[in-house]
């Protein structure tokens, strides 16, 4: 492993919000540790300080757009939040088996393996999940129709994190 590979993981590792990671082979042994409270902290602190930034630079006319932009994006996000929350609860969600790099098609130049509105059906790879070179496929076990997907691709996922939504009926 070069350089540049230990360097990619272990920033695929602060992404990916993991608190410890432990990689051996024949030839080394890799254990990286990272503070997740403060990676999550410090991925924080800049968006509080260049909020008030904004408004200080010029207080009338940029202070009063965005005070009226957020009223109205939190009055949209609230509906849909309750409104996917209730409608969420019926749908089946397929989580990722392990932390890696969600892919929604098999190569760069190939079709995407779902899209929403899709019928799957057991065994139907729905996505990969690249972790550590090796590209795992993701199999619905359920049959059903896609809904939403979750997660973008070509982004990191953690264990356990939903990224699809299926519907049964």
């Amino acid at each position: 492993m070069d350089l540049k590979e230990i360097q990619n993981l272990i920033k695929f590792v602060a992404r990916s919000g993991a608190a410890e990671v432990n990689l051996e082979t024949e030839d080394f042994k890799i254990n990286i540790k990272t503070d997740a409270a403060y990676n999550h902290v410090e991925h924080q602190a800049p968006q509080v300080i260049s909020m008030p930034q904004m408004p200080a630079a010029a207080p009338a006319q940029p202070a009063a757009a965005p005070t009226q932009a957020p009223a109205q994006s939190s009055a949209e996000k609230s509906t849909p939040a309750k409104a996917n929350e209730e409608d969420d609860s019926r749908y089946v969600a397929i989580k990722s088996p392990m932390i890696g790099t969600f892919y929604r098609r098999p190569s760069p130049d190939k079709e995407l393996f779902v899209n929403v509105g899709d019928e799957v059906k057991p065994g139907d790879v729905v996505c990969i999940i690249e972790a550590m070179k090796l590209f795992n496929e993701i199999e619905s076990e359920i049959s059903g129709k896609v809904v939403k997907i979750l997660a973008d691709d070509q982004t990191p996922v953690e264990y356990d994190q939903p990224l699809l939504l299926i519907d049964p009926s």
